[in-house]
Parts: C-alpha cells; structure tokens; sequence
C-alpha cells in the first residue's frame, strides 16, 4: 500500500473542504437524475409520490457516497491514485482524510442506504430487498472486496444497470405500483449516458490504471475502442428516445434532441483529445446526461 501523510493539525475549515471533494458533489448530482426522471414519469401518469420519491433520493445518493468514498480507498489501497494521477485529487491518496476517517464516512452512508432501503422494501417488497442489497454490493464491489467490477471492465456493466433501468424503472415503479417497459427504456437511455461518463474517465486513466493492474475496457482494449464505446453510448440514449416517440407517438421524448449539439461537442472532443484535456469532456458529458434527463422529464410531463 502506498503512503500517505496523515491529516493532523486540520483546521475546520479544511475538512469540510476535504470531506466536499471525497463525496464528489458533480456525481451526487448524476445519482439523482434517474430519480428525477423515474419520478418525471410517475407524474405524467398522475401517480407521484412525493414522499417516495424523497426516500428514493436520499437512498440513491447514500449509494453514491458509499461509491465514491470506498473507490477513494480502494484505489489508494491498490495504489491506482498515485502522483501521475490525470483526474481530481482523492482525499486519501493526497492525506487530506485518513483511511479511517473515509472508511466511517462509507460505513455511515451504508446505514442511511438501509434505512431508507428499509422503507422501500416495506413500500414495494421483497424485490427491492434484493435490488437493494445488489446496489449496495455494486457499490461497494465496484473497486474492493475479491472481485472488483472496475478492475475487470465490468464497470460500465454496473452503472448502465443501477444508474439507467434498476434507478429509473424502480423509482417509477416504487411510486406507481408496477414496473414500466417506458420507465426501463428510459432508464436504458440515462443509463447509456452514465457509462459514456464512467468512459471518458477510463480512457483518460488507461494508461495508469494499467501499470496499477486496473483494467478498465480502455486499459484492456485501448484508445480507439473507448472512444468506439463513448459514441455508441451516447447514441443509444437518443436512438432510444427517438424509437419511443415514433413507435409509441408520445412526441415528448423528441426533447432531448435539443441537447445534440451539446453532446456532439463533447463527442467531437473525446474523438479528438486525451490526457487531463479529457477532464473538460467529462465534466461536459455529465452536463449531457443532467440536460438529457430534465428534457426528457420535461417531456414526458408535456
């Protein structure tokens, strides 16, 4: 394991600061867009439940904290956030937290997931007893314990099914009573964008998280197979939508298209850069899928 100074003689100050950059506000924000979207799409039927939907929120961003605070350690420990690191600084590879204090932080982001989880089960059963304890081993499983998805290229696997159809399609069925092939659909389509985001983040790092063992499908297949994947990826969200206003003539999952020339930037630039350049594009590509899921919750309210 790598070293690290300790963070002694912190002001108040700074650990807030440094507890703000563990939790990685931006990914807080894409964990509740399916919410938002999967909540969207119970309102257009008349059957939102608001005070579902909160629990759903609140449960959804302790999944994504208990992610992003144990690949904080995880990779730290597996020593893949060393000092030629591209992306943002982790809090403990740079001391800013210690080990303990990031692995209380996650354990107290797993009891608020069982709460609320708790609730949603007593809400719609004994399948989310078992979406839920899945989430939580995703998120956990992701880059620890024997078998971590990110470190095996199953990593844009795990956040196409719990950011896309398991977030959406659950938290609609959660507040409507049963499982929806339009909420899943459009769940597919957030999802295809929340690995496009996952992708611009493995093909910036291939090159480190090879020599750390971490192989990602960019580290695995290389540059031009990741930016293969990204544009798939961000397509499929919007072929999807178009194939649901055709196929079905509800014209308002035509508004995510107004977010194309958007996603065409960030494409045009992932084609073209690499290195920390990357971190501009996956900032943008997040501005996608936050864009994307409010025209299309827009839309379907319409």
């Amino acid at each position: 394991m790598s070293s690290t100074a300790q963070p002694t003689g912190r002001s108040a100050g700074q650990t807030v600061r440094a507890w703000i950059s563990a939790l990685r506000p931006p990914t807080l924000l894409a964990g509740a867009a399916p919410i938002a979207l999967g909540t969207a799409l119970a309102a257009s039927e008349g059957q939102h439940r608001w005070g579902i939907a909160l629990v759903c929120l609140g449960t959804a961003l302790s999944l994504q904290i208990i992610s992003n605070l144990v690949n904080d350690v995880a990779d730290f420990d597996r020593g893949a956030d060393g000092p030629d690191r591209l992306g943002p600084a982790r809090a403990t590879a740079t001391g800013a937290l210690s080990r303990r204090e990031v692995v209380i932080g996650a354990g107290v982001a797993v009891a608020l997931s069982l709460l609320g989880g708790g609730y949603l089960i007593a809400v719609g059963g004994t399948l989310f007893l078992w979406l839920g304890l899945a989430a939580i081993a995703a998120a956990i499983a992701y880059t620890a314990g024997p078998f971590p998805l990110g470190y095996h290229g199953l990593g844009e696997v795990a956040v196409f099914a719990f950011f896309g159809p398991i977030a959406v399609g659950g938290s609609h069925a959660l507040q409507a009573g049963a499982w929806s092939p339009l909420a899943l659909t459009a769940g597919a389509a957030l999802g295809s964008l929340a690995s496009a985001i996952l992708t611009v983040n493995n093909l910036r790092d291939r090159d480190g998280d090879t020599r750390a063992g971490k192989m990602t499908l960019a580290a695995r297949f290389g540059a031009r197979f990741a930016r293969a994947e990204y544009v798939g990826l961000v397509a499929l969200a919007f072929v999807l939508c178009a194939i649901v206003a055709v196929t079905q003539q509800q014209w308002g999952w035509l508004a995510p298209l107004l977010c194309t020339p958007l996603a065409i930037r960030e494409t045009l630039g992932v084609l073209r850069e690499d290195g920390r350049a990357l971190n501009a594009r996956l900032a943008g590509t997040a501005r996608v899928e936050m864009l994307f899921a409010v025209l299309l919750s827009v839309g379907v309210m319409l």
